[in-house]
Parts: C-alpha cells; structure tokens; sequence
C-alpha cells in the first residue's frame, strides 16, 4: 500500500518544507518510488526540488479546481531518480476562497490522489511507494485537505519554546480530522529540527518532547547546518546539494527511521497537551 504522509505544522520556520524535501529525496535515494505534493503557495519545496512553478505553470491549484489532473502537472525531479513532484503557484493562494462554497471541498485532494495513485499503478505496472504533502504554515483549508488525505502526520518541531506552544493545538486538529473526517489518520512521527546541541534550552525542549511522546519521536535531530540552507538557492536538497554534510546525514538517518515505521500504528494516545 502506497503510503501517504501529510507533513504539517502550523508555525512557520520550524524545518517543515526542508524536512519533506529532504526525507522524501533520501528515501527516493533508496531506491523507493516517491512523490511531493506542494500545498503552499509560495513553493518553496518545488523550489528545492527543482519543479518549474513560475506563474501559469500547471500545478496543484488546477488540481484542486477540477481543472487538471495529479497525472497532468506532476514533474520528476532532476537530480533524485524515482523522485517527482506536484508543484505550486501563487494561483494556489486563492484556493482557500474558491474552495469555501465547494461541496465536499475538503477532499478535493483525497480523490486528485487516489486517481493518480490508481493512474500510476496502470501505467508503471507497481504501487507508488510513498506520497508527502507539504502543508502551508497554517491549519487552513489547505491544510485540512491535506490531512484528510494523508493516513500518516509527521510533526517537525523546532527545538524552541515556541513550537511546544503551537503542538497541542495541531495534535487537537488531527484528532478531529480523525474523529469528524479521515479515521485512518495517525500521527506516525515527530521530528526534531534545528537542533543547537550548545543551547541548554535546544535540550531541554527535546528532552521534554520525549518525554511527553516517547517512541513517537524519531530518534535523530536535525542540526542547524548552512548547507540546508544554501541548497534550495541552489534547486536542490541538501542530500544531492552535499551528501556529506551534517543536514544531509541526519536526514538520512532520519529517512530510513520513516522508512522502518509502522503505518498501522495507532496515535489515539497520543496526549493533546504539554
């Protein structure tokens, strides 16, 4: 089964669209099938991954309309093998309005992906392996498509104050999404990002997510590293920019712990609160 993974976090800044494009190109790397659909509006991760997305570009806001299919603007990726990507445009900014009077707007994405998955499997003759959506720095409508048609959530959370502030009303929103909307829906992973390893309080904030989610975060922390922030100036991921740098590493690392999850595991325990 194809496995179709919402990375999402209502904070902006917390490694969110750095972590999908960099997990998702490892993964690829591995010789897995992988696509990234791109949910925000300022496409930054079809930046990363080298997809064409100025202005007029067939992209995910068409797709949303009724207008494309996933099959007609998905691109592959340049540099990764086995890697494409559904790109944003800034069209996709005014989707939130153009949605509101919609029936059945929150899954419009849900039936755009079963179709190319089932389009994809005719045509290559194999499932896709995995599926990321890049959710924008909101719980919007595009979010919520997002997560109604995901079955696994990834949560990066910065190694600040701040983000712990933010995850409980996040982890509220996906147990709705699952109580009201997708029942198959789980929180299957956290992320540590930005990690100071100089920092008492990059410490403290991991050693209390832990604590709180235990074997629901992975075991490696992203690092603070220029070259993951360089490489998107460069139309890459960090993983094809330098391989074998600190970020490049650890998101592998952090790729093959995705890879080994259990996609039936269960969240509903997961605690709302910090």
């Amino acid at each position: 089964m194809t496995r179709v993974i919402t990375v999402a976090n209502q904070k902006g800044g917390v490694g969110k669209t750095t972590s999908t494009v960099n997990i998702a190109a490892a993964i690829a790397q591995a010789g897995y099938s992988v696509l990234v659909i791109d949910m925000d509006p300022q496409g930054n991760a079809s930046t990363a991954l080298g997809a064409v997305h100025h202005e007029g570009t067939p992209s995910v806001y068409e797709v949303l309309t009724g207008e494309l299919t996933l099959a007609d603007v998905v691109q592959a990726c340049p540099d990764v093998p086995g890697l494409s990507a559904a790109p944003a445009t800034i069209d996709l900014a005014g989707a939130e309005i153009e949605l509101v009077s919609q029936v059945a707007r929150e899954y419009r994405l849900t039936r755009a992906v079963d179709a190319y998955l089932a389009h994809y499997e005719a045509t290559v003759g194999q499932a896709l392996d995995f599926v990321f959506l890049d959710c924008p720095p909101s719980l919007g409508l595009l979010t919520l498509n997002g997560l109604v048609a995901a079955r696994e959530v990834l949560l990066p959370i910065q190694c600040e104050y701040y983000a712990l502030e933010g995850l409980s009303q996040l982890l509220r929103t996906v147990d709705m999404v699952r109580t009201h909307l997708n029942p198959t829906l789980a929180v299957s992973a956290i992320l540590l990002t930005m990690y100071d390893g100089r920092t008492r309080l990059a410490s403290q904030v991991a050693d209390e997510v832990r604590t709180h989610f235990g074997a629901q975060v992975l075991d490696t922390v992203i690092p603070r590293s220029v070259r993951v922030s360089e490489a998107p100036s460069y139309g890459q991921t960090v993983v094809t920019y330098d391989p074998t740098s600190s970020g490049a590493l650890a998101y592998r690392e952090a790729a093959a712990q995705v890879i080994a999850l259990d996609p039936r595991r269960s969240s509903t325990e997961l605690s709302t609160g910090i």
